[in-house]
């Protein structure tokens, strides 16, 4: 019989192999070789316990996949609605509307996906080679996707000039703060404590390195706006005129001469970055503002300009926004009742609010997407908390989960629906089929019969109350 001790270890089973169950009814006991059988099938699966080979099926959070599919949807929502209704478009500079939140809120996704997902790490070699390799892939096909390389859905062709591609996007930053996160998490297994000590601040005490690497995020970003020299700079726009804009400052926040930008035109080149940022809609540089429109004939040389909405300094305190996301998800692991973890999710997400609030209307630090700043990451990551706590009250503690399991579905086959939907590679598929012409397309021709039955329509009707 095994060891009682090891038993409520679980290093040891409690069911009896059948012929040793027979003898011990025949017999009334268990001889010497018996018992040598079971100290050795007591190692082998103490070995197989700390050393499995065969990876078991996780299951997954509901509350998370939900998440995850509004966020997509989000996205997909602003990306086509975005052009019609500027309010809920990305905010020209400072700000946040509907749009701001995605980014952030698939950071905080990501953050809690991590803490789940290496909850336990049997081998930190494979572990960081499966991270390395989820790194590749998601670079990859953010390369492809926002590169240049497709243009889908507005023209049937693919290729991009290597000398104007762009290196960063939205998944390019994903993939930059999954690494880190990641890495910090797995190299800092053997430090997690399996038991928390009384008191609030333990689960922040006990994950002190992941805050650490947060914290390193934000003093290297802290540091380059505000220290970093941005001299004057010139581009060429798609004409070929050349504008010059004139900085010679530090510490700026604007537009025109911040950090962010001049790092990534020093480190990609000014030809890889976005060549229709979202400042265009600023008053300073259209009469349409805040919506879309021709430029003022007096616009400031920089509202030709490109910007990377996504570049290098930003995505490094973006790394932050992942490490509010990972401590969301210690809390879900280590706290086993609904009003812990909501009193811990809760009070971290006004907290955010409050310190957010405070920095953008005393215009200490404004919240701006485009920069990414610190004020931002603490607005949004306590939406993100706040929402978060919302689906896990509505479907964890109060079981609605049917009403939700269209999102969980968007959820758990994100990166199809984000490829398919986000990138256009659906509506690239419907516009691939024409009819003698690339301009007969099956979207085109559905939508001039949709005319065309409007119209006639609004005819008939006008014509019969004519008639009357």
């Amino acid at each position: 019989m095994a060891d009682p001790g090891k038993m409520e270890a679980g290093l040891a089973h409690a069911e009896v192999a059948p012929d040793e169950d027979r003898k011990d009814k025949h017999d009334g006991k268990v001889g010497k070789k018996e018992n040598e059988d079971s100290i050795e099938n007591e190692k082998e699966e103490k070995v197989e316990e700390e050393q499995p080979l065969v990876k078991q099926k996780t299951k997954r959070v509901a509350t998370l996949d939900a998440f995850r599919g509004l966020t997509i949807v989000l996205m997909i929502l602003v990306d086509d609605a975005g052009g019609a209704y500027a309010r809920i478009d990305h905010s020209p500079w400072n700000g946040c509307t509907l749009a701001d939140f995605v980014m952030p809120f698939f950071l905080f996704i990501v953050g809690v996906a991590i803490a789940l997902a290496l909850k336990k790490i049997p081998n930190i070699n494979a572990a960081i080679t499966k991270i390395c390799l989820r790194t590749l892939k998601l670079l990859f096909w953010g390369i492809l996707l926002q590169g240049g390389y497709s243009h889908a859905p507005d023209e049937l062709a693919y290729g991009v000039d290597m000398k104007h591609i762009r290196w960063f996007g939205i998944l390019q930053r994903i993939a930059l703060v999954y690494f880190i996160v990641a890495l910090i998490e797995t190299f800092t297994t053997k430090r997690r404590p399996t038991v928390l000590e009384p008191g609030y601040l333990s689960i922040f005490t006990s994950y002190r390195w992941q805050w650490i690497g947060g914290f390193v995020a934000f003093a290297i970003y802290m540091i380059t706006t505000y220290s970093l020299y941005v001299p004057d700079w010139s581009f060429v726009d798609n004409e070929g005129t050349r504008y010059k804009v004139k900085c010679g400052m530090r510490g700026h926040l604007g537009p025109a001469c911040n950090a962010v930008g001049y790092v990534d035109r020093e480190v990609w080149g000014i030809n890889h970055l976005y060549t229709d940022p979202v400042w265009k809609r600023l008053k300073a540089c259209t009469h349409s503002s805040p919506s879309s429109g021709p430029l003022r004939e007096n616009a400031p040389n920089w509202c030709r300009a490109p910007f990377e909405p996504e570049g290098l300094l930003s995505s490094i305190l973006a790394i932050l926004s992942g490490t509010i996301g990972i401590h969301y998800g210690h809390v879900l692991i280590h706290f086993k009742g609904h009003s812990e973890r909501l009193r811990q999710w809760v009070s971290m997400a006004l907290c955010l609010f409050i310190v957010a609030i405070i920095l953008h209307f005393t215009d200490a630090i404004p919240i701006n997407k485009q920069l990414y700043s610190f004020s931002y990451v603490c607005f949004t990551a306590g939406a993100a908390g706040i929402v978060f706590s919302a689906f896990y009250i509505v479907i964890d503690v109060w079981g609605f989960r049917t009403p939700f399991l269209f999102l969980e579905w968007i959820g758990m086959n994100a990166m199809l629906i984000f490829v398919l939907g986000a990138q256009g590679i659906l509506a690239a598929f419907v516009n691939g089929w024409y009819y003698k012409s690339t301009n007969n397309t099956l979207k085109s021709l559905s939508m001039e019969s949709l005319q065309a039955s409007c119209t006639n329509w609004a005819y008939t009707g006008s014509y019969k109350k004519y008639i009357i």
